[in-house]
């Protein structure tokens, strides 16, 4: 198979049918062998209903639906763990993204050896104050942190090499830095294609300026397990140590010196009067605290728990 398109999506029930359509004429015309995989992830709407008729009528059609929202991660590492693929296209369902992108972007990773390319939605038709102006800031937060020169993290039409897709593990709302995630699994030839952005046609959006908190707070995350992912105890570790260290040397100074006053009968105060011996006792307790955090950290890794975050209430077409 050519291509597998994975599109999450939460009440879209206007534009399924449409935007099913669109791709269908792209992929027919080039003629690929491809699977478009709707995954509705916990739609109040009849969008289920939809992607089960387009199903019965197109085999290429594959659908899965959520017990409840959990969430676009969720929804794409479900979708990323059936794609076939040889190349795999993730979009939105909001007919924002534009198909006609689709035949590029599968030869960028097929004939030019991209692992991934990220959309870059160089002219956007959003709110300039709720979303494009937050978005610029989050864009130069994330290259400053991750060192990838891209210019839109949250674009939502991606490719990607099959092997990536199988790599790379999305969970919480790291949907935003799969590119990331992807370099931090040795994937280095990561591009990126300035792709057209449409105005939404149908419904509202279903992301509100929380998203940007919510990414911001992912960013300083994923920086931190990027760096000490795989080893904590190097970071809490090495500071539990100094911390511990510092406290017991400031202890050692404060004892000393009431000794020292005590032996040439100078006056001197009770140890536990001496703002000193607090700031020593909270140093050594910090200490201790985060050395059994970086002891705990690595138990965790080692444990590995690979539960997935999501319940599928039913497929169709697999």
């Amino acid at each position: 198979m050519d291509i597998s398109v994975v599109i999450p999506l939460l009440n879209e029930e206007e534009s399924l049918q449409e935007l099913h359509d669109w791709i269908a004429k792209v992929m027919q015309s080039n003629r690929y062998l491809y699977e478009i995989i709707f995954i509705d992830d916990g739609s109040t709407d009849t969008s289920w209903n939809v992607i089960e008729k387009l199903s019965k009528e197109n085999k290429e059609v594959k659908g899965i639906r959520f017990q409840k929202n959990f969430g676009k991660s969720q929804a794409l590492d479900a979708g990323f763990g059936v794609a076939k693929g040889e190349v795999v296209i993730t979009m939105d369902a909001d007919l924002q993204d534009n198909p006609e992108e689709i035949p590029e972007l599968y030869d960028l990773i097929v004939k030019d050896d991209f692992d991934l390319i990220s959309g870059w939605k160089k002219k956007r038709y959003d709110n300039v104050i709720t979303k494009n102006i937050p978005s610029k800031l989050f864009n130069a937060a994330a290259r400053k942190t991750s060192g990838l020169k891209l210019h839109d993290f949250n674009c939502g039409l991606k490719a990607y090499k099959n092997e990536v897709i199988k790599t790379v593990k999305v969970s919480g709302e790291m949907h935003r830095y799969i590119p990331v995630l992807a370099k931090n699994e040795g994937y280095t030839k990561i591009g990126e294609k300035v792709v057209k952005h449409q105005a939404r046609k149908y419904g509202e959006t279903k992301f509100g300026m929380n998203r940007f908190i919510n990414g911001f707070l992912d960013l300083i995350t994923i920086s931190f397990l990027s760096k000490f992912g795989k080893r904590p105890m190097h970071f809490f570790g090495l500071w539990g140590t100094l911390m511990f260290l510092f406290g017991t040397t400031l202890a050692f100074y404060v004892g000393v010196i009431k000794l020292y006053k005590l032996y040439n009968g100078m006056k001197t105060i009770l140890v536990t009067d001496n703002p000193w011996f607090y700031i020593a006792l909270t140093s050594m307790i910090l200490g201790t605290l985060l050395f059994l955090a970086g002891f705990i950290g690595e138990l965790v890794i080692k444990s590995n728990n690979n539960e997935k975050h999501y319940s599928i209430k039913e497929k169709v077409n697999f």
